[in-house]
């Protein structure tokens, strides 16, 4: 029976059942996992700022956001992001999707790791990157009730080091190709004109978020 957290469910279609078996059969448990909370914690934000959405797309998006790190879906010179974005592409025009929906779908994925930005686009775009930063950062931990997040961790669980585990995940997706790495130009500018700034850190803020572990 699928999972229901304050009338959040993983939509009862054949694509999103096929979604399912794609990302289980292709990811680590560890990336399954985090995906699969990353859809109840970003429908979850959706329902509470009143945002409607595709809870099809919503899936498909946050599904897939993470299989560029997986072996068969890595590219050798694009960013993860991207890589996982083609992934759900390619896998929506099989299904005949339109492609402003799809369209969509790669946006959400290719920004999930570039924060100020999807808050202000498509209520998908904008779901799939609160998924990601309430299950990884835990930037938005105290907006969610005690029930709904452990409900979604007990069927969907965390490992006992998931602090550590997702970040070495993330280093064994992206070593093969560290100038895809190259990001915010602007902390760099200002590092560059400011020798004390001190940029935030994403693995000490994952270290240092709300979850135990």
């Amino acid at each position: 029976m699928t999972l229901d957290v304050s009338g959040i469910t993983i939509p009862d279609s054949a694509i999103a059942r096929e979604i399912t078996e794609l990302v289980r059969d292709t990811e680590s448990p560890l990336l399954f996992n985090h995906s699969s909370r990353v859809y109840y914690f970003g429908a979850l934000a959706g329902k509470q700022r009143g945002l409607k959405f595709d809870p099809e797309l919503l899936y498909c998006g946050c599904m897939f956001h993470d299989m560029g790190l997986t072996h068969k879906h890595s590219s050798a010179e694009e960013r993860f992001e991207v890589d996982g974005a083609n992934a759900a592409s390619e896998f929506l025009k099989r299904h005949g999707i339109d492609q402003r929906d799809i369209d969509t779908v790669w946006t959400a994925i290719a920004l999930h790791t570039t924060p100020g930005i999807p808050q202000h686009m498509h209520p998908v775009v904008a779901l799939v990157t609160a998924g990601v930063e309430m299950d990884v950062l835990g930037l938005t931990y105290a907006q969610y009730n005690d029930a709904d997040r452990e409900a979604v961790v007990r069927e969907y669980p965390r490992s006992s080091q998931f602090k550590e585990d997702i970040i070495q995940a993330f280093y064994d997706g992206i070593k093969h190709k560290p100038d895809t790495t190259f990001g915010n130009v602007k902390a760099d500018v200002i590092a560059d004109k400011e020798p004390g700034y001190c940029p935030g850190n994403f693995c000490s803020i994952i270290r240092g978020s709300a979850w135990a572990a």
